[in-house]
């Protein structure tokens, strides 16, 4: 069933059971539900400053609002993405009446790291071609650049680049974004034409030096540094770093640059340029993507992949590819985890199925150490539900199989062979079950959620007024939060399933009931 169906049959079921239209308008003129404060709107911190004007939020005059007028046909900013809804399953007006400045804090507010499933789910979120909201926000890019940071946030540069160039990046707000992503993805030089041919994007002077350098014109970029520098526009730390970046060979035998608190692309590639290379781990993960190469050493490359396959930022096969590139030379941490899937890879490349089984559990429990299940199930599943495994090993690749894509599959074709996986493949069907005896309250939760009919949840004030995508938002957050209390949990996942996106709700319960919280990386 599709969400647009859903929501159809929702509405319906509204009607039918309101006793009468007087009582309907009550409600829905009734104050939104007390739910969670949301943050409040920010750029990110680590944005390079390239643009002279990247601050929309800043009044530069008291002028009279004009009334913007667009043509017939033309395609506001937030309306921009990448995925139609053919593809997505998403109605086009899916942000309905809520207030933009609203949505954007909700799509800053998603986390790095939270629940595979909603990770997924609200990066599609971010790339689909939608409708924008019925109210106008005062900034145009407000939600398109929400969409972005959001993509950032977890180091998903491709997507993000990507969104850019397909709106086109003319805005300050968006190409100061665009610099950034250019310069991280090895497409500086395009960037720097992109700056040099838009007159409505003035350069500051970093910026500038850095493309002029690029260009081959040494002498006006060391004219502009000693200019900027004596005109106050440097700062001490910005000009020594420039100066050593234009010249490194003038400073050679220099003690190094000391570590830069609030690191940018910008100053992370003249960094890397004078051979100063920053350690990436604990930066935002924007800058995880420059330790993918094989310049920065397998074990950077290894520490980088975990990180972005647990943001969601790059694909299973990327990660298993890294992995598997080597043969670890050291044992402990990441070294024990990469040679526990290695030996657990080459059983099942070879088909064996004895030391495929014997060397599952050790595996997965690598996996577990690093959050990294759901990634290690979309690989193995597959293959896993085709070998004779049993008993505890036998379970073991059915609880994989339920983290995968297959999980329907494995609920249907498969016998539970305890009580609880018997409530596990319940889950998995959408069906109603008893949660176990002893269950933990996070069970109990998620069997509220899957009753016939689907209960009713707080969110359904946001449906009645038009605002679909908001109450959607705010249900990833919940299931995303590992504070979360059990109520919530039934309240967002039956709010999922009542507007169609069943599938998503399974997957998320799945989750909640089968993955063990890693420890903080």
């Amino acid at each position: 069933m599709s969400i647009k169906h859903a929501l159809i049959g929702f509405g319906c079921a509204l009607l039918l059971a309101a006793p009468s239209q007087a009582q309907n308008a009550a409600s829905d003129n009734q104050a939104a539900p007390i739910l969670p404060d949301i943050p409040s709107i920010a750029a990110p911190d680590w944005l390079s400053d390239t643009v002279t004007r990247p601050h929309g939020n800043i009044a530069t005059a008291i002028v009279a609002p004009s009334i913007s007028v667009m043509p017939l046909g033309a395609l506001s900013l937030t309306a921009v993405g990448l995925l139609p809804p053919s593809i997505t399953g998403l109605p086009p007006d899916l942000w309905g009446m809520s207030e933009p400045e609203t949505l954007a804090r909700l799509l800053r507010a998603q986390p790095i790291e939270g629940l595979p499933a909603i990770q997924s789910f609200t990066q599609t979120l971010a790339l689909a071609e939608l409708d924008p909201p019925r109210q106008e926000a005062d900034d145009a890019a407000l939600l398109f650049l929400a969409r972005i940071d959001m993509l950032l946030a977890r180091g998903a540069l491709d997507q993000a680049q990507a969104l850019i160039e397909r709106a086109g990046p003319t805005n300050p707000q968006v190409f100061r974004r665009w610099f950034d992503v250019s310069l991280m993805t090895g497409h500086a030089d395009r960037a720097c034409q992109a700056m040099a041919a838009n007159p409505d994007i003035a350069p500051t002077l970093p910026a500038r030096i850095l493309c002029l350098a690029r260009s081959g014109d040494w002498t006006a970029a060391a004219l502009s540094l000693d200019t900027g520098f004596a005109l106050g526009r440097l700062t001490e730390a910005e000009a020594d770093l420039v100066a050593r970046f234009l010249d490194p060979e003038l400073f050679e035998g220099a003690a190094p640059l000391p570590p830069d608190p609030a690191m940018t692309p910008l100053n992370f590639q003249m960094r890397v340029a004078i051979g100063e290379r920053p350690a990436t781990a604990a930066l935002p993960l924007i800058f995880a993507h420059a330790d993918l190469s094989d310049l920065a050493g397998w074990h950077a490359q290894l520490d980088a992949s975990e990180r972005l396959m647990r943001a969601g930022a790059i694909s299973a096969g990327q990660w298993l590819a890294i992995y598997t590139s080597r043969v670890p030379s050291a044992s402990g941490g990441v070294w024990d985890r990469v040679g526990a899937l290695q030996r657990f890879d080459a059983a099942i490349l070879a088909g064996d199925p004895l030391q495929a089984g014997a060397r599952l559990t050790s595996a997965y429990a690598a996996m577990q150490s690093a959050g990294l299940e759901t990634a290690f199930a979309e690989i193995y599943a597959e293959r896993l539900l085709r070998l004779p495994l049993v008993g505890e090993t036998g379970l073991l690749a059915r609880r994989i199989g339920l983290l995968s894509p297959l999980y329907e599959t494995v609920a249907q074709t498969a016998l539970p062979q305890s009580r609880d996986e018997a409530f596990y493949f319940a889950i998995a069907r959408g069906q109603a079950a008893p949660p176990p005896q002893n269950a933990d309250l996070t069970t109990r939760a998620v069997a509220a959620a899957f009753v016939d009919p689907v209960p009713a949840h707080r969110y359904a004030w946001f449906l009645r007024n038009d605002r679909l995508g908001e109450a959607i938002l705010r249900a990833t957050l919940v299931l995303s939060d590992k504070a979360r209390d059990p109520s919530d949990i039934t309240d967002a996942l039956a709010l999922l399933r009542s507007v169609g996106l069943e599938d998503l709700a399974r997957r998320s319960a799945l989750q909640l009931l089968l993955l063990t919280p890693a420890p903080s990386q």
